[in-house]
């Protein structure tokens, strides 16, 4: 049954919605009003989400033509129109080169790359239809640090986030004239359940690394805020993009990782001598 959001009430979809950052984007639409669709694989974690945020469950693999195309279909026949889109489902990738298979590629570019790419092709007509409406609408896509510089034994998550930049720019350019923006936003570490299970391996075989907090620790010792992000503060980036304030903006990549991207690598040996 159609229960359509009024036309003052603006509609977020949100891949990747169940856990870590979509979740936190889901509360953060939710919370000021917003009709919300959270679209995810795993049926439990997004029923949790809906719970706490009223958000409308999908399960569908957005990385799949049948099943996103069928996931918009629900989401405009409860709706009624989509505003915003948020990529934000992404995983895989965890090796160097030489140490991925075929079949691990393929899994780190689904999940990071066409997951983008065929929700947002199959949202621009709804996309359209709502930026003709209210005057523009908005995608955001949600990179990495990863999409910018490469760290080690991550190929394919590098790459796929890497490629998302492209994606952001091509639709950017493309689909600029009919009033859709498009930009990307690019985290570091953030206390996610996959950061978490990063830092629980990362304890498990550094002998100097005690617990997950002291992985964090670790892994933030030169970022200059000194930390991770919490989700909530990427989810407040996102709410950005996706929104009238930033509506100058498209084709753009906001990097938010604490500063760890200014920091001069030869340099850090000084500092860590003290000088």
């Amino acid at each position: 049954m159609s229960d359509q959001a009024p036309a003052s009430q603006r509609v977020i979809v949100i891949t990747g919605g169940g856990t870590g950052i979509g979740a936190a984007i889901a509360k953060r639409y939710a919370d000021e009003g917003a009709a919300v669709a959270v679209v995810g694989r795993r049926a439990e974690p997004l029923a949790e989400v809906a719970t706490a945020t009223g958000a409308l469950p999908v399960v569908a693999d957005a990385a799949d033509r049948v099943s996103a195309r069928a996931a918009i279909a629900r989401i405009l026949e409860r709706f009624g129109r989509i505003d915003v889109l948020v990529a934000n489902a992404g995983g895989h990738g965890f090796a160097s080169v030489g140490e991925t298979s075929d079949a691990d590629w393929n899994a780190a570019l689904t999940a990071n790359l066409t997951t983008a790419f065929v929700m947002a092709r199959e949202a621009l007509p709804a996309l359209t239809e709502s930026a003709a409406r209210r005057g523009g609408s908005e995608i955001v896509v949600v990179s990495s640090l990863a999409g910018l510089f490469a760290g080690p034994s991550v190929a394919g998550y590098t790459v796929g986030k890497h490629a998302l930049i492209g994606l952001t720019r091509s639709l950017a350019r493309d689909y600029g004239r009919v009033g859709i923006r498009v930009n990307a936003v690019c985290p570091g570490w953030v206390r996610t359940p996959m950061a978490d299970a990063e830092m629980d391996e990362f304890a498990a075989h550094a002998a100097q690394i005690a617990d997950r907090d002291a992985g964090y620790a670790a892994v933030t010792r030169d970022v200059p805020l000194g930390r991770a992000a919490e989700p909530s503060e990427i989810a407040s980036i996102v709410r950005f993009l996706g929104s009238e304030e930033s509506s100058y903006m498209t084709g753009s990549v906001l990097v938010a990782d604490g500063g760890a991207h200014i920091v001069d690598l030869p340099t850090v040996a000084f500092e860590h001598a003290g000088m």
